[in-house]
């Protein structure tokens, strides 16, 4: 399948909960850290075409779509703040909501794949922030992390449980019906990019670190990690790859993005670069 060329650094890429054929991307302009960014929405055929696209006046570090209306796409952005847009109406009157509360830099964005009415943000102001689509203040903000959050992943299975991957060596779980997180997760010795939950078993989640390794728990009994691995290192791409999902409609099919600016969509077991 061919590959898409986008003019500013690739940092996130979803496919569309709705539509097989459509996907994603969050962009940012100079690796993220000064400059514009930009939002596109591509369409999959026998050749990848761009459906629109949303330019901000600061990075998009990172996208999800809304798991209840098949047009609406939350983009978080370098300034802070949150931009809901909505496909189905023109550029000219996007993006329809602008939510800025973070303090930081707005790193991640989850939205609940159980509710479907909520989604989270992870910010560099060391917060994760809990909101509705329909409201414009936050339901609630998350504060027990020491630094950076990087990531924020609702648990696949209960609507009310996530985990936040921090800057400070650790990943936390937290039940929206609690005051505070309930369990804490010394997963590695250097910073937690990033964190996700296994999609057929809700006990287990996985954690990636800046020490090169992946260590998956089981929250049940996490004393020790169940599987440490290693092996991640400087690969052969020409820039970072820094983006990556599966499709939930085309077995084996997902999509990347990453610093070299282009946007790979792969079947398992090919090379999208090949002839």
């Amino acid at each position: 399948m061919p590959v898409f060329k986008v003019p500013f650094n690739g940092y996130s890429v979803k496919f569309s909960p709705f539509y097989e054929n459509q996907l994603a991307v969050a962009t940012a302009q100079n690796f993220g850290i000064l400059g514009n960014g930009r939002l596109h929405v591509l369409q999959l055929g026998p050749a990848i075409t761009e459906r629109a696209s949303f330019d901000t006046a600061d990075g998009v570090y990172d996208l999800c779509w809304s798991e209840s209306h098949d047009s609406l796409i939350v983009a978080a952005v370098a300034d802070g703040s949150l931009k809901i847009y909505d496909l189905s109406l023109p550029p000219a009157s996007n993006p329809i909501r602008s939510l800025h509360e973070h303090g930081r830099e707005c790193h991640g964005v989850d939205f609940n794949t159980v509710r479907k009415d909520s989604f989270l943000s992870a910010s560099w102001d060391d917060t994760v922030k809990l909101w509705t689509v329909d409201r414009p203040a936050s339901v609630r903000t998350f504060k027990e992390h020491a630094y950076c959050v990087y990531s924020a992943a609702w648990n696949p299975r209960h609507a009310d449980v996530f985990a936040s991957a921090s800057g400070d060596c650790t990943t936390r779980i937290w039940d929206v019906r609690e005051p505070g997180s309930t369990m804490i997760l010394p997963a590695h010795e250097f910073e937690i990019l990033s964190c996700d939950w296994n999609k057929y078993d809700d006990c287990i989640i996985a954690t990636a670190s800046v020490d090169k390794s992946i260590k998956v728990w089981d929250v049940r009994s996490y004393r020790v990690p169940v599987a440490v691995l290693n092996g991640h290192g400087l690969c052969g791409e020409e820039e970072f790859a820094v983006g990556v999902d599966m499709s939930v409609f085309v077995d084996g099919l997902l999509a990347s993005t990453g610093w070299d600016e282009l946007v790979y969509v792969w079947q398992h077991g090919t090379d999208p670069r090949a002839p």
